[in-house]
């Protein structure tokens, strides 16, 4: 039998929403998990006291712990720090979703079954059938779209969803595909991962979600990283083999 789903959690100054998010996936993951599931907050020491509060969360909740990380480093890096303390953990199944209810909760829900299914990695989709995203102007839904369009046609993937960071892992594809060697930081990160998954010959499903925008708080999008992903998607055609 497969161990519990794991739902890391990266967070940088997500004060406002922390508490809410985690009771929320909490509440979620109790119902599609009886059995018993974790909830890991990788928080890079936070100047708001998100740590802080996350480590409330954890005395309280038995479900949730908190892995502290000395610096901001990147999205990325807060993901494999999280996945590998997943792993150690026994985990079955590894989630990941943005912490500021851009991503709805109920919809782990319909991550896991998905990945319990037929789907080594299941990918909640904006740009399926059924998918999309609300809050955003015509230039950020271009930019975005755009970004997924130009991924998938360097890489060669029947993906439409590329850049989106709400998905579930079987344990086995992160083991498989050698965390170590994932070298993107940034959003390029996701794109990377569904990559080296498709690549080693697993099944990616996508399932459709409505995206919002953030409840609280500053988006921690930036040029420099859009600009690290449009050079990083054909490196990643050199690099994974």
């Amino acid at each position: 039998m497969p161990g519990p789903p794991w739902l890391v959690l990266p967070t940088f100054d997500e004060a406002e929403n922390i508490e809410a998010i985690v009771r929320a996936a909490d509440a979620v993951l109790r119902a599609a998990a009886p059995g018993g599931h974790r909830i890991l907050v990788v928080d890079d020491s936070s100047p708001d006291g998100t740590g802080r509060l996350a480590d409330a969360l954890a005395a309280e909740l038995g479900s949730v712990e908190v892995l502290h990380r000395p610096e901001r480093a990147g999205l990325g890096p807060a993901y494999l720090a999280g996945f590998r303390r997943a792993l150690d953990g026994g985990a079955g199944h590894v989630l990941e979703m943005d912490a500021d209810f851009s991503h709805d909760p109920a919809d782990l829900a319909r991550l896991l079954a998905c990945a319990r299914a037929d789907a080594d990695l299941a990918l909640g989709s904006r740009y399926v059938a059924g998918g999309g995203v609300s809050d955003w102007n015509l230039l950020r839904r271009l930019i975005s779209r755009g970004g997924c369009l130009y991924a998938r046609v360097v890489l060669g993937l029947d993906v439409e969803d590329l850049t989106g960071g709400f998905k579930c892992f079987r344990a086995d594809v992160l083991r498989a595909i050698d965390l170590d060697r994932v070298s993107a930081v940034g959003y390029a990160f996701q794109v990377e991962l569904t990559y080296r998954a498709a690549r080693a010959g697993f099944r990616v499903r996508e399932i459709p979600i409505v995206f919002r925008e953030r409840r609280h708080g500053q988006s921690k999008m930036s040029w420099r990283i859009a600009a690290e992903a449009m050079w990083r998607v054909p490196a990643l055609r050199r690099r994974v083999r």
